[in-house]
């Protein structure tokens, strides 16, 4: 199903702490079908501010057996969206909402007996939370370890629920704090999270323990850290999930890459549209000049926002942190970071 924006109206702000809010919406009961998610899917998000029309991507931190739609948003430097979010945002306040989307998300059995380890830093707690809920709720007999890295006590983004949920879990959930700039009392939880830390932490609370999924949220840099030590660690690649936040997230286009002409055709919807499009272009932008409604969100490779699927030619694209490799394989692309190497080009946001 293509993802559509609806109006949705907030029904609650919840100030998580002193740079974030969390955000609840009202979902129309003729709309909760379309807005079934699971854990670690997010919204996009769509207003006017200031005569601009701005898109934010942000995770779901609710699980989808509370039935509540809720997202967190922090409030970070020259953010617009965030600035408008954590100031100005208020109960009754219509936005536009995407229906949910993101690949960062796990099937459950209640029959697993799997050890979970999740990992985040800052506002990468948001779908990691909701992960863990619905693991913790869904898997009585798997175990979950979530190693949470912030600057100190006041950053700690859903501190009450986390506590709640390691009382309530607390044969299962197992919660490690890492601070940078306040002390819990030992070196091990000092710090920041990168390599050499993370090595520490698994040495320290998991030691001998066999890993089964593992699942990443933050910066780029801490997430290929983790990642790192985690294949060194003998952890298969394909249950190291992850999903970044944060910044170095926008790379710079090849241009050593030869330029082309493209005729490109967009299907979105059973609607056809037809341009021509120069290979320095992105597809997604082409598209967009020219006329097509595309659904679009971080414009950065981050989200699948844009994902669409080759039907017939080429395309190479700049980065990509939001597709495996099996969707690629299959042809899928995300079409704001995406160059025809073809004269022929036909994508589909159907398929």
């Amino acid at each position: 199903m293509t993802p559509k924006f609806h109006p949705l109206v907030i029904k609650d702000i919840r100030r998580e702490t002193d740079e974030c809010v969390s955000i609840a919406f009202e979902i129309p009961q003729e709309l909760i079908a379309e807005y079934t998610f699971k854990p670690g899917q997010y919204l996009s998000l769509k207003t006017i501010i200031e005569g601009e029309e701005i898109r934010r991507s942000y995770s779901l931190c609710s699980s989808p057996f509370e039935n509540e739609w809720r997202v967190a948003v922090k409030q970070v430097d020259n953010g617009r969206f965030s600035s408008f979010a954590n100031t100005s945002l208020k109960v009754n306040d219509i936005l536009e909402v995407m229906t949910p989307m993101g690949n960062f998300t796990v099937d459950l059995d209640e029959k697993n007996t799997k050890e979970y380890v999740l990992v985040a830093v800052g506002s990468g707690i948001t779908p990691i939370i909701s992960l863990a809920k619905e693991i913790l709720m869904k898997e009585p007999n798997s175990n979950v370890t979530l190693f949470y890295g912030n600057r100190g006590f006041g950053s700690i983004i859903f501190r009450e629920q986390i506590e709640a949920l390691k009382n309530k879990y607390i044969e299962n959930f197992r919660v490690v704090h890492v601070l940078s700039r306040e002390s819990l009392g030992n070196t091990i939880q000092k710090g920041r999270i990168n390599a050499e830390k993370f090595q520490t932490l698994l040495n320290a609370f998991l030691k001998g323990t066999a890993i089964d999924e593992v699942f990443v949220c933050g910066p780029e840099e801490m997430v290929l850290d983790v990642k790192k030590v985690c294949l060194e660690n003998n952890v298969s690649e394909k249950n190291v999930h992850f999903e970044l936040f944060g910044t170095n997230i926008v790379k710079k286009t090849d241009d050593n890459q030869p330029q082309i002409q493209s005729n490109i055709r967009v299907i979105l919807d059973g609607d056809v549209f037809d341009l021509s499009m120069e290979s320095g272009q992105n597809v997604l932008d082409a598209a967009i000049a020219a006329g097509a409604d595309l659904p679009f969100s971080c414009k950065g490779g981050v989200c699948c926002t844009c994902k669409a699927k080759i039907l017939e030619g080429n395309a190479r694209m700049d980065v990509n942190y939001a597709l495996d490799a099996d969707e690629v394989a299959n042809g899928y692309i995300l079409t704001c970071q995406a160059h025809p190497t073809t004269e022929k080009l036909i994508v589909s946001f159907d398929d």
